[in-house]
């Protein structure tokens, strides 16, 4: 298939993790996380079976894969029990733009133009507005103070992923099924962390299936097609792409928990994908 149709694959599983977040929000975060993840790599199982080279990376790719998936999904999985989940999903959206903005600290021989500072301002200024709109319209909502300390790890994960996708371009390059091993250790590290710091659930027979749809679909079959897009097109390209995700992720949010697009909420999502492509359009 052509990278493209690999890279709208991957968009559109990525467009319901928002949304299955959201459902599973009574589950603690450490156990949604290594749960899904576990099960994201159960695709990669067959290839390691074959041949164990599938999974042979240096443990700094590995630390580096584990960083990026674990850390960047249970931040959005804290963010969106915290703060109303359609402006978290849009902090979240950040990081497209602060891979633009971070690639000159991170990644040797990538410059800042003036272009990527207005594209910087146009994305915070969206994020900005979705996080007042939250707090003007959360006087219904109990807890309302915490708001604002939610949008804290949307935001913290819009940074790991940016980092996540810059660093990797900065270690040996790896096969796509080594982004199984990452799930798995990931997903390991996170039910850990579950028997240690939260207490015990049983989980119902629906909760068992959110979770494994999606761990099979946005934290793990996304990450496999995302991987051969890359492979095989141009990064440009279906980076430009990838600003389809907050759109989809939003309008399925909305329908979902059954809000109206306010004006706040429009405002916000143009803002931030126009200075995404606005980032990536900056050479």
């Amino acid at each position: 298939m052509p990278a493209t149709v690999y890279a709208l694959l991957a968009i559109a599983l990525w467009a319901t993790l928002a949304t299955f977040g959201t459902a599973l929000s009574h589950l603690p975060p450490f156990l949604l996380t290594g749960l899904a993840l576990i099960v994201g790599s159960v695709p990669s199982w067959p290839l390691v079976l074959r041949d164990r080279r599938a999974w042979r990376v240096p443990p700094r790719t590995l630390a580096l894969g584990v960083y990026g998936l674990f850390g960047f999904h249970f931040l959005l999985f804290i963010a969106l029990r915290h703060a109303p989940p359609v402006e978290a999903n849009l902090v979240n959206y950040l990081w497209p733009l602060l891979m633009v903005v971070l690639a000159p600290v991170l990644l040797p021989g990538v410059s800042l133009r003036p272009l990527h500072v207005v594209a910087a301002l146009l994305g915070f200024a969206g994020a900005a507005i979705a996080i007042l709109g939250a707090r003007n319209g959360s006087a219904a909502l109990p807890g309302a103070p915490a708001t604002y300390w939610g949008f804290l790890p949307a935001a913290g994960s819009a940074f790991i992923w940016a980092s996540y996708s810059l660093w990797t371009q900065r270690v040996t390059p790896f096969p796509t099924s080594a982004i199984g091993l990452f799930g798995l250790v990931s997903g390991a590290l996170s039910l850990a962390c579950h028997a240690l710091l939260e207490p015990s659930v049983a989980l119902s027979a629906t909760d068992g299936l959110l979770v494994a749809l999606c761990g099979l679909g946005p934290l793990g079959a996304a990450f496999f097609v995302w991987d051969m897009a890359l492979k095989r097109g141009d990064a440009r390209q279906i980076g430009i792409l990838s600003y389809l995700t907050p759109l989809a992720s939003t309008a399925l949010l909305l329908a979902v928990t059954g809000r109206a697009l306010t004006a706040s909420i429009a405002l916000a999502a143009a803002l931030i994908i126009s200075a995404a492509v606005m980032g990536t359009r900056a050479k």
